[in-house]
């Protein structure tokens, strides 16, 4: 590993000089900063983050705002905090991991310190008690998630809306005319976070358009809770053929549900996820599903931060338009005997 003692010999100075000229602590000639920056360049040396804080008056920290709360499918929440940990490597900066549920309170405390330079916030609610103050801040910040009012924000996310209605648009032009999602725990709802909002939004619209009938379900997210809704759905709906499901640990136990009821899919019913590619194309029946493009959202999220960071301009609004891919899981309704 290269030291700042190597700098310093290659360039004929003191390590004194080396470390004045990472800091800017004290004036150095032009020609002295050249021939250590040439030396730099030549033996590959990288500064430690605390030298590079210094010489910028920045941290390099990233904070990535992810409360751990009921009903979230913390495997897919991982998804996005890890894409947003490696894009964030891409531009030298780290993550500062913040999961506990403090609002309003947790953000001010990171913002008065130096812990950070931007944060970027997840699990987004329609009216999130964190907004006031993000629009306040002095540091930028980047939104995983939309509110009902984003003016003045910087907001990223899947086309939530769109997708739950390419579900819908799927399963009627497969001919089914009766149809159900099943969606988010509960609690989800309750706190009226963003994305199961306007999923829920767009599978009722479409449907409506369509002249569908459709029915919308909350859903806990255990086997328990599968079968109880695999047999309330038939018990209230006998006519259901077209399945929706936004609530990822409950794709798999309720085609076996089903399955336990006498109904095959997609023989006797089609069934679309919303859900991560891998979980789709892996399960025992590869699932048709919209993605949820977890990396490519938080890579999105850090580029936009970034650039918010060097003063640049950017969208206030950026929506992913979702991605439907077929599987196994569907078919025509006109197959069914």
């Amino acid at each position: 590993m290269v030291k700042i003692t190597d700098v310093a010999r290659h360039a004929g100075v003191s390590p004194s000089t080396v470390s004045y000229a990472l800091s800017g602590k004290r004036p150095i000639s032009a020609e002295t900063r050249e021939r250590i920056e040439a030396s730099i360049r030549a033996l590959g040396y990288r500064p430690h983050a605390g030298a590079r804080a210094l010489a910028s008056s920045k941290s390099n920290v990233v904070a990535l705002v992810v409360p751990f709360r009921i009903g979230m499918h913390v495997p897919v929440v991982m998804q996005f905090a890890v894409s947003v940990v490696t894009a964030a490597r891409r531009h030298d900066h780290d993550v500062l991991l913040l999961t506990q549920e403090e609002g309003e309170e947790g953000l001010r405390r990171v913002a008065d310190t130096a812990l950070v330079d931007a944060l970027i916030v997840m699990d987004v609610q329609l009216h999130d008690a964190r907004l006031p103050l993000l629009r306040t801040l002095d540091r930028p910040s980047v939104l995983i998630g939309f509110p009902a009012e984003s003016a003045g924000l910087t907001c990223i996310d899947l086309d939530f809306e769109a997708a739950g209605a390419a579900c819908v648009t799927h399963l009627a032009e497969l001919g089914h005319r009766c149809v159900a999602l099943v969606g988010s725990p509960p609690e989800v709802y309750l706190r009226e976070t963003g994305f199961a909002q306007r999923v829920a939004h767009g599978f009722t619209a479409a449907a409506d358009e369509r002249g569908l009938t459709s029915m919308v379900h909350p859903c806990g997210s255990t086997q328990t809770a599968a079968r109880e809704m695999a047999r309330r759905l038939l018990r209230e709906h006998p006519e259901l053929t077209g399945l929706v499901v936004h609530n990822e640990p409950l794709v798999q136990p309720l085609i076996e549900a089903f399955q336990e009821l006498g109904l095959r899919v997609p023989d006797d019913l089609s069934l679309v996820a919303i859900c991560p590619d891998e979980q789709a194309e892996q399960a025992p029946v590869p699932v048709t599903s919209v993605a949820i493009p977890s990396a490519e959202i938080g890579a999105e999220a850090v580029e936009l931060l970034k650039r918010k960071l060097d003063d640049l301009p950017v969208p206030e609004s950026t929506l992913l338009p979702p991605r439907l891919t077929r599987r196994a899981t569907t078919s025509p309704r006109s197959t069914y005997g």
